[in-house]
């Protein structure tokens, strides 16, 4: 599964440190200092407490897993001493358990020793009832997990368990120390606000300052397991601004050494780069942008029940006409083409990648059909009857209101989507959020992506690593985010379907590669073929360095910051 390049490390690296001479120990932060631009703003750093990489991988920075997804998707061990397999005796036979040993010698950045007590902890916290775990889903079929010794843990699954790499591996399920959270388990997790703001890590940095919305500070973490690294001394993590405002700190004016997400006309782009302070850095994974469809009714009539299953169903955005009408009035090539250029293709499905588990079942939403639209509305009883240019059925006019996040390229595709919908008589209103609004955690803001108070919104998503399990989990039935969770949860078009569940479970209970794929292709097509998401761009992460930084590999399968204790400074 991938190569065990820290196996025995930890070891060797508790005894150097021992002996090594002062001098050695002063290479760390020999780069000074380092500024990273983010332009939507961390408001959390606890990955467990939110879907966003605006707050995972701030977090990433001082949380690790045990293993993570380096750059070229090969799982990698980290905090622990090599991959289990079945060859290796770390997966049993019956593929009920995986037994993980953490690497000897291994310190939190406050001096004390992490122990598979620290392991066993975190998966309890993210299982709590009432925790509102947002990362639930890596935890699916986990019956128990257990303490060996204080460096060996046993993760027992309900039932055969095909691909155990779900828990406690990759940027979203880190190591918590449970020292530090031990009174923040179930449902007082959200309010534990000094652990959440400034979680005690094992990884290259440590948090010294924390402003909600604006800026993270980080210094190097004195107990980190390379006394070389991290390369930097200290790290200013800014939040906020926009994606343009962020490629010109890097590209143009050089106050900036890394943007991330750089969503802007690629002509802008390029233009910029020409200031020669900065490059554009692209990596192609799993993101979709897509529009996610609000199958229940969002009226603010319904008050509380608003965008639930108990207010019911959507008035019109559960009609295949409808849905499918939408789509087909799509030019994806375009959106691809101006929004993303060379970083963006169309797409038809929400699982695009790796190659083995795309469908090519909905590729006729690769081309625009605008007159095919029109005809399908007309001929499901959808039609304009007072020449305002907007259809009607039975007294229900065709009218959504479309919110995204504040973005100049996702303002572009709106306007683009309007324009189309106009054509075939589907009115539109557009709305945008604040970034840092809109992919917040805060239960009490009306405007979150979770609680979808709108027909329909469009964002961008993925998953890390390299297998679907637990991204394909998102749209079961008990995800669905709702009152009763706090409106935690990743089904955001409120879809439920029990085939589709069933799949869930056969897909867990799956072995063989091809037949895991199979299962997943079918999933995908279900949730396109539903009209739950309509898929737009398969979108490459484009991000810009400064010129002067080294080390960074960009990685798509995980945090782009995964290998941040290996940038340094051109001398």
């Amino acid at each position: 599964m991938g190569h065990n390049r820290f196996s025995a490390w930890g070891f060797a690296t508790t005894f150097a440190l021992s002996l090594m001479p002062a001098a050695a120990v002063a290479e760390r932060g020999d780069a000074g200092h380092l500024n990273i631009l983010y332009w939507q703003a961390p408001t959390i750093l606890n990955p467990y407490l939110s879907s966003g990489p605006k707050d995972i991988e701030p977090a990433s920075m001082v949380l690790e897993p045990l293993a993570r997804y380096d750059e070229q998707g090969s799982l990698t061990p980290w905090l622990a001493v090599e991959i289990p397999t079945l060859a290796n005796g770390g997966i049993s036979k019956d593929l009920t358990t995986i037994t993980w040993v953490l690497q000897p010698g291994l310190t939190w950045s406050d001096g004390t020793a992490v122990t598979a007590h620290d392991v066993v902890f975190t998966a309890d916290y993210c299982m709590a009832p009432e925790g509102g775990c947002q990362q639930a889903t890596k935890f699916s079929d986990v019956t128990q997990v257990e303490a060996l010794d204080d460096l060996t843990v046993r993760i027992t699954f309900a039932g055969s368990k095909p691909f155990p790499y779900g828990p406690l591996v990759g940027v979203e399920t880190p190591i918590l120390q449970q020292a530090q959270f031990a009174d923040c388990v179930g449902a007082s997790a959200p309010s534990c606000t000094a652990q959440n703001f400034a979680p005690i890590g094992t990884g290259p940095f440590r948090v010294t300052e924390f402003r909600a919305g604006d800026v993270v500070t980080f210094e190097a973490n004195p107990a980190y397991r390379d006394p070389a690294k991290p390369g930097f001394a200290t790290v200013t993590f800014k939040g906020g601004g926009d994606a343009i405002g962020a490629a010109r700190a890097v590209l143009e004016t050089g106050e900036m050494d890394y943007a991330w997400n750089l969503q802007v006309d690629p002509a802008i782009l390029n233009k910029m780069a020409e200031s020669g302070k900065g490059h554009l850095i692209r990596s192609f994974g799993t993101p979709v942008e897509r529009l996610m469809i609000n199958r229940t009714d969002p009226s603010a009539r319904l008050g509380d029940a608003r965008s639930t299953r108990e207010g019911g169903a959507h008035p019109f955005l559960t009609d295949p006409a409808v849905l499918g009408a939408m789509s087909a009035a799509i030019d994806r090539a375009v959106v691809a083409e101006l929004g993303y250029g060379a970083a963006g293709k169309p797409t038809c499905d929400i699982l695009p990648a790796p190659a083995i588990y795309a469908s090519t079942t909905n590729d006729a939403c690769l081309t625009q059909d605008l007159a095919g639209a029109a005809q399908a509305l007309t001929d499901a009883g959808w039609v304009d009857s007072d020449g305002d240019g907007v259809r009607e059925k039975d007294g229900v006019r065709l009218s959504v209101l479309f919110q995204t996040s504040t973005n100049p390229v996702r303002q572009d595709t709106q306007a683009l989507l309007k324009s189309w919908w106009a054509e075939i008589g589907i009115e539109t209103e557009l709305r945008h959020i604040d970034p840092s609004v809109f992919f917040g955690g805060d239960q009490a803001s009306p405007d979150t992506f979770q609680k979808f108070y709108a027909d329909i919104q469009m964002f961008t998503n993925f998953f890390p690593g390299t297998d679907p399990e637990a991204y394909l989990n998102n749209w079961t039935c008990k995800s669905i985010p709702e009152p009763t969770n706090n409106w935690l949860g990743f089904n955001i078009p409120r879809y439920c379907d029990p085939a589709y569940d069933a799949l869930a479970i056969e897909l867990a209970q799956t072995a063989v590669l091809e037949d895991r794929a199979a299962i997943a292709r079918t999933m995908n097509d279900m949730l396109m073929q539903a009209g739950a998401l309509i898929p737009l761009v398969h979108r490459g992460d484009v991000s810009a360095q400064a010129n002067t930084l080294e080390g960074v590999r960009m990685n798509s399968w995980d945090s782009e910051l995964w290998n941040i204790a290996d940038w340094t400074r051109a001398k």
